[in-house]
């Protein structure tokens, strides 16, 4: 049976175990983020074994090195552990030159202690990233270099440099004269591309009008070709009143025949009345608009032979 004390004691120990649970899923989730609330909660040990298991893969961000030996340094410093903390501290500054933790992150003797580091590590740091942004303009990567140069300067100008490597900065500030000098002017933009021009639609060929009679005047027609138009003799009797020059009109249908006949100019009435008889028999090759046949009105001149 149980006893009223294990009654009252077995709450305590069921929140403390739901608590642990908890906290182990959210370490197995954000093992960084797992460490940062233990330290907060000043438990350095349980922080810093997290941190010492922890691989930057295991966290996503790109700062992750950084954070993890940040957050180890300090708590090897809580813990009393200088040697180990300064250990950290010089890969947070290797990895971050301009890192130094502020006022609401860490204690005057934290950050003490990461000055101290910054003093001893920022003159090396300084001198191998000089030579490493010389290597850039060797290789005639000038805008490249143009940045490195300026970064030296800003590691350069550090308070914690204390005023060391002045000759150093000098260099830097000539090399980035000379870089910003042999960098090429930016390309002017490539004037747009027009767009190709759109291919015209092709207007649509005008359709013969079977009511329409057509003529000379219409350019897109082509008149029709003489088969058959024999003109009528001048016999001796027509000849003293007729007329060497005379114009009659035709109008010629689809399949080339003489539909109407008018005679414009006469000659001599006598051959105009032949003529009229004669031009119904009259054939022709019919006009044709697009290749196909139209009816088309056509005026004939006639030149007399009197003999």
């Amino acid at each position: 049976m149980d006893s009223p004390a294990r009654r009252l004691i077995l709450p305590f120990l069921l929140a403390a175990s739901v608590t642990h649970v908890a906290f182990g899923q959210t370490a197995a989730r954000d093992p960084l983020g797992a460490a940062r609330d233990l330290y907060a909660s000043a438990r350095y040990d349980e922080a810093l074994a997290v941190l010492n298991d922890l691989r930057p893969q295991d966290s996503p961000g790109a700062s992750d090195l950084k954070s993890i030996e940040q957050y180890r340094s300090l708590c090897l410093l809580a813990l009393g552990r200088g040697s180990e903390a300064e250990t950290a501290i010089a890969a947070v500054v290797t990895a971050d030159p301009s890192y130094l933790p502020g006022d609401a992150e860490a204690s005057p003797r934290v950050r003490a202690a990461f000055s101290d580091v910054r003093k001893r590590l920022l003159p090396e740091i300084a001198a191998k990233r000089y030579a490493d942004a010389k290597a850039i303009f060797d290789r005639k990567e000038y805008a490249r270099a143009t940045i490195a140069f300026r970064q030296v300067i800003v590691l350069l100008d550090d308070p914690d440099m204390g005023g060391k490597l002045s000759d150093l900065k000098t260099l830097a500030n000539g090399f980035v004269d000379l870089s910003i000098a042999a960098t090429p002017p930016p390309e002017p933009p490539k004037p747009a591309t027009p767009p190709p021009a759109p291919t015209p639609t092709p207007a649509p060929e005008p359709q013969p009008d079977p009511n329409r009679i057509y003529t000379m005047n219409d350019s897109e027609v082509i008149a029709p070709v003489i088969i058959r138009q024999d003109l009528p003799r001048l016999t001796p009797i027509m000849k003293p009143q007729a007329r060497d020059r005379g114009i009659v009109e035709v109008v010629i249908d689809e399949l080339g025949r003489v539909v109407q006949i008018a005679v414009r100019q006469s000659v001599q009435p006598m051959y105009d009345a032949e003529l009229l008889t004669r031009g119904r028999e009259w054939r022709y090759q019919p006009a044709t608009l697009n290749g196909k046949p139209v009816k088309y009105r056509k005026m004939i001149q006639l030149n007399i032979n009197r003999e």
